[in-house]
C-alpha cells in the first residue's frame, strides 16, 4: 500500500538513471554523468562528474539507439565500477595478479585501463550470452525430437532461460558481498523517486520513498527474456519457410548449430525492440503499462535493499551532480 501511495506522487518522469557501485552510485543525466563514492573514511563523499558527448544523429534512431545505449551503458558501467573499486577500503581490494602487472608494464597505465575495461565488457557480455542464451538454446535443442512446433520449442527455450535468469538473480541476492551494493541500488531508486515527486532532496524525504522503480535496468533484462521468445519464434519460422529442406534436418547437430548461430545474430534486434518497449512504457501510465512493468518491479525485491542514511546521502549527491542547467531538460 505504501508503494502505491508513493507511485501516485510522481509529478513527472526523468531520464536520469544510474547504477549501484562498490560503496557508491554512478548516475547518468542528459548532459553529464557522475560517479559518487563514499570514501574509506566513511565520512567524506567523492564526486567525479563527466560531461557527455552529444550522440551522433544515427544513434537517436529508433531501435538503433537501443543497441547503442545498451553497449554504451556496459562500457560506462564497467569504468565506473573499476573506479569505485579503486576507492574501496584496502581490505576489499584484491592484489593485482602477475598478468595484470605485466600488462600494465607493457601497455602503460592509460592503455592498461582501456584494456581492462575492454576485457571486462567482453567477459560480462560473453558470460551473459552463454548463461542466458546459449545454454538455454543447447538444452532446448534436445527437445526438438519431441516438439514438432517451432513455437513450442522456442517457448521451452524461453522458460529455461527465465528459470536460469531468476535463479541467478536469487543466488546473487543471497551473497553477502552484494547486499551493500543492492542497498545502494535501493538508494538510487528512492532518490530518483523523491526527485520525480517534486520533493526537496533530503534524507527524510528520500527515506519515505519506495525502492522499486519501473524504469530499472533489471526490468529491462526481464523484458529482453520475454521479447526473445517472440522474436526467435517468428524469425526461425521465417527461416524454415525460406530455406527448402531445412526442416528435414531438424534434430541433427548441424541444424542445432545453425539455429543457435541464427538466434545469436538476432540478439541486437531483441535489445533494440526491448528498449523501445521500455521507453514507451516508461512514458505512459495506464493499466497495460502497469501489467507490463509488474514482473520487473517484483524482481527488484531481489536486486534492491533498503539503504541506510549514509547511502541515501550518496544517492542525493549523485542526482544533484547530474541535474541539467535548464530545468525540465531531463524530462523523459
Amino acid at each position: 500500500m505504501a508503494n502505491e501511495k508513493q507511485q501516485c506522487c510522481e509529478k513527472f518522469k526523468t531520464m536520469i538513471g544510474g547504477q549501484a557501485l562498490i560503496e557508491g552510485i554512478m548516475m547518468r543525466g542528459p548532459d553529464k554523468d557522475a560517479i559518487v563514492v563514499r570514501r574509506p573514511d566513511g565520512l567524506s563523499i567523492e564526486t567525479s562528474p563527466r560531461k557527455k558527448n552529444p550522440p551522433k544523429s544515427c544513434k537517436n534512431l529508433p531501435f538503433i539507439r537501443g543497441i547503442f545505449n545498451f553497449f554504451d551503458s556496459q562500457v560506462v558501467g564497467i569504468k565506473a565500477l573499476l573506479h569505485s573499486a579503486d576507492l574501496a577500503p584496502e581490505e576489499m581490494q584484491e592484489e593485482p595478479s602477475k598478468f595484470d602487472l605485466w600488462l600494465e608494464k607493457k601497455l602503460g597505465n592509460e592503455k592498461f585501463q582501456q584494456a581492462v575495461v575492454g576485457i571486462a565488457v567482453a567477459m560480462g557480455l560473453g558470460l551473459s550470452i552463454v548463461l542466458f542464451f546459449l545454454l538455454p538454446m543447447v538444452i532446448g535443442g534436445f527437445f526438438d525430437r519431441w516438439l514438432e512446433s517451432n513455437l513450442a520449442l522456442n517457448l521451452v527455450e524461453g522458460i529455461i532461460r527465465m528459470v536460469i535468469f531468476l535463479a541467478y538473480m536469487f543466488l546473487i541476492s543471497r551473497m553477502q558481498e552484494m547486499k551493500r551494493v543492492f542497498s545502494y541500488h535501493g538508494a538510487e531508486h528512492k532518490t530518483i523517486r523523491c526527485y520525480e515527486a517534486g520533493l526537496p532532496l533530503t534524507v527524510e524525504n528520500v527515506r519515505m520513498q519506495t525502492r522499486l522503480h519501473p524504469r530499472c535496468g533489471t526490468s529491462f533484462l526481464l523484458v529482453v527474456m520475454v521479447i526473445s521468445i517472440l522474436v526467435f519464434s517468428v524469425a526461425s519460422s521465417a527461416l524454415l519457410a525460406a530455406v527448402p529442406g531445412l526442416e528435414a534436418l531438424r534434430g541433427t547437430f548441424g541444424y542445432r548449430l545453425l539455429m543457435i548461430a541464427f538466434k545469436l545474430l538476432l540478439l541486437p534486434i531483441v535489445v533494440g525492440i526491448t528498449y523501445e518497449i521500455n521507453r514507451w512504457a516508461g512514458r505512459h501510465d495506464n493499466g497495460f503499462t502497469k501489467i507490463l512493468t509488474a514482473p520487473g518491479m517484483w524482481l527488484q525485491n531481489f536486486t534492491t535493499n533498503e539503504p541506510d542514511d549514509s547511502m541515501i546521502e550518496v544517492g542525493i549527491a549523485a542526482v544533484e551532480a547530474v541535474l541539467p542547467e535548464q530545468e525540465g531538460a531531463d524530462r523523459w
